[in-house]
């Protein structure tokens, strides 16, 4: 099964990342023979949708499943409408992501795990009250 990793590197032993649409890496597994592809991102520096656009990359890359730390609501709606389940890892690298994964310890999501907009700003100050 090939599952596509959020990663902030280019190996299995990099920490995975805890932004879906905004993670500088992809790091795509097949998990039967742990043979891997990191691919940068190409939505982390887009103005706005960039979950979805993320979402749509990675579908079109062959995931039939995703592990991130976190995942909105209009990239969740991508992978459902592609029956791409999501699966939440909170912290350690893509390695063990991926052994987590194989081993049951991960359920899917069942939708969004963050407000739409949360990747936004990146703490600027951008919808926060000061």
């Amino acid at each position: 099964m090939k599952i596509a990793v959020t990663a902030n590197g280019s190996d299995l032993g990099s920490p995975t990342s805890p932004v879906f649409g905004r993670c500088p890496t992809y790091i795509f597994v097949d998990t039967e023979t742990m043979q891997y592809e990191a691919v940068a991102n190409p939505a982390i520096s887009a103005g706005g949708g960039a979950g979805v656009q993320a979402a749509q990359f990675v579908s079109a890359r062959g995931a039939q499943a995703v592990v991130t730390g976190n995942v909105g609501p209009n990239a969740f709606a991508v992978f459902q409408a592609s029956n791409i389940p999501v699966y939440q890892f909170a912290e350690g690298t893509v390695q063990q992501a991926i052994e987590a994964y194989k081993s049951g310890q991960l359920s899917p999501t069942g939708g969004s795990t963050v407000p739409s907009h949360s990747g936004m700003g990146r703490g600027m100050g951008r919808g926060r009250k000061g």
